[in-house]
């Protein structure tokens, strides 16, 4: 198959510096959409790819899975894009399609696996995926979004992860006026988690260890904020809750969230957390709670969140980067010294 070489940045090993390359990108299919990508966020995912924390990095690493772009060239058989359209490509850019999840809406549970949008294996060039950290991507038109044209582009960027992220429990606990939602961490998910679930129409509780987020949860829509390291607020608290989307990644108790729980409410973690979460049994039994987790959204809800985004002029709050900072952003993501998503200014890389 024809390729095009396209510059980049990307990591040739776990402890080296991303760098600029050139990649190569596959020529078009009848299915296929080029995209010349605006913008692209930085999810932590990207870094614990990078520097293969999650094991099963395949070098040279390219990330990026939230991307903006305009659509540049369109194969044979495409139907739902044109050139100029606006785009985003997320997680994803293909499943095996003929499994029961897939079949159903939510490639993110192929049972095949789902081919990611990096670090995963692309079948037209028997090698693996290149992120977004790039000029240019090329992807079947049935895993690109298409992104409301009233929305910032860079704020929109960190949508196609953390947005749905957050956005696909919120729909599957059916939250919204009537139920009272906890959303435990306020960072690149938790503040997403916030405002969507306040568009739901929910009545919003943020549960935070930082007394330093008491007031920003409130401007991102919080009507209420608990502070976990409080004990009598935690108590006073107790079993008042429908809902709770738990957004942490590091070691934390769950069992104190869950003891916020209504009977029959539900506790749905989005967090990656290193290690295992210890959950008491009597957690669960005494009141027919129950936990589970959710990972991103199918290619439908995507867009049904993109829709739902827009109509409500939704996006994250970000900090605009150069890509030539990235190693610097990297370091600054360990630290959590970000409010709360970097998105990449890709002209950065193209002006280069």
């Amino acid at each position: 198959m024809n390729t095009t070489s396209v510059k980049a940045f990307g990591t040739e090993a776990p402890e080296a510096d991303l760098k600029q390359m050139h990649i190569e990108r596959r020529a078009l299919t009848a299915k296929d959409v080029a995209i010349d990508i605006l913008y692209c966020g930085v999810c932590h995912s990207d870094l614990h790819t990078a520097r293969n924390e999650w094991g099963g990095t395949s070098y040279p690493n390219v990330p990026g899975h939230e991307i903006v772009g305009r659509v540049t060239q369109v194969g044979d058989q495409v139907t739902k894009y044109k050139v100029g359209d606006l785009v985003g490509v997320g997680c994803m850019v293909d499943s095996c399609r003929e499994c029961e999840s897939c079949k159903e809406g939510v490639e993110q549970y192929c049972e095949k696996g789902n081919i990611q949008t990096y670090n995963s294996f692309d079948i037209h060039l028997n090698k693996q995926t290149f992120g977004g950290y790039s000029e240019a991507v090329v992807v079947d038109e049935d895993f690109v979004l298409r992104v409301p044209e009233n929305l910032d582009l860079a704020a929109t960027a960190p949508l196609l992860c953390a947005g749905v992220t957050t956005y696909s429990p919120l729909r599957h606990a059916n939250v919204g006026p009537g139920k009272k939602v906890g959303i435990v961490g306020i960072g690149g998910l938790g503040h997403m988690a916030v405002k969507i679930s306040k568009a739901m129409g929910a009545h919003v509780v943020v549960i935070t260890t930082s007394q330093s987020k008491v007031e920003d949860a409130k401007r991102l829509g919080a009507d209420e904020v608990i502070l976990s390291t409080d004990a009598e607020q935690m108590k006073a608290n107790a079993s008042t809750l429908h809902f709770i989307l738990d957004c942490v990644s590091a070691q934390h108790d769950i069992n104190a969230y869950l003891g916020l729980l209504k009977r029959d409410g539900s506790l749905t973690l989005v967090g990656a957390p290193e290690h295992p979460l210890p959950v008491a049994a009597f957690s669960l039994i005494m009141n027919r709670k129950s936990f589970s987790g959710s990972l991103i959204g199918g290619i439908a809800e995507t867009q049904e969140m993109l829709d739902f985004c827009g109509k409500h002029n939704l996006t994250s709050d970000i900090e605009l980067i150069q890509m030539q900072d990235i190693n610097k952003a990297y370091d600054r993501l360990l630290k959590g010294d970000v409010k709360y998503r970097f998105v990449i200014d890709m002209a950065s890389l193209k002006n280069k």
